[in-house]
């Protein structure tokens, strides 16, 4: 009799769970969307000849510190995977609550007390950055990241 009643309640709480996947799966996509506004920010970086090590060194030693505590959240970093460009670029990716979120955020990192004394030890040994391009995307309704 107990095998019974619990063979019940696992079957009813895995129709449950059936039910409840079915419906998030079959949610329209603009209802999905609307839930969700985040928007992205690709930032693409290109250093001077050598100058590489000392923008990752940054990047991992606060930078990317200093993202997170003004609210940016981050996607990924990488170095491109061709013999050319991966010596002077980096690309990484932000994820922002929307475009006013991202604007206010990188003012704050931009007044942040840290961030000029970061940058002037960054650049002791000449500059590091020559070129950035950034790029704000919204999420495509198949895209995993809406």
């Amino acid at each position: 009799m107990r095998i019974k009643i619990v063979t019940k309640i696992a079957a009813t709480a895995g129709m449950l769970c059936l039910i409840l996947l079915a419906s998030s799966v079959l949610q329209p996509n603009s209802v999905v969307h609307a839930q969700d506004q985040k928007v992205y920010e690709m930032r693409t970086y290109t250093v001077a000849p050598g100058r590489l090590p000392a923008l990752l060194k940054r990047f991992s030693g606060g930078e990317v510190d200093l993202f997170v505590k003004h609210g940016m959240t981050s996607v990924g970093y990488w170095v491109p995977d061709n013999d050319e460009l991966s010596e002077n670029t980096l690309v990484y990716m932000l994820a922002h609550d929307s475009r006013e979120a991202a604007a206010a955020s990188w003012k704050a990192f931009g007044a942040d007390p840290l961030w000029p004394p970061m940058r002037a030890a960054s650049v002791e040994d000449g500059p590091i950055v020559t070129d950035v391009q950034n790029m704000f995307l919204d999420p495509t309704n198949f895209s995993p990241l809406h």
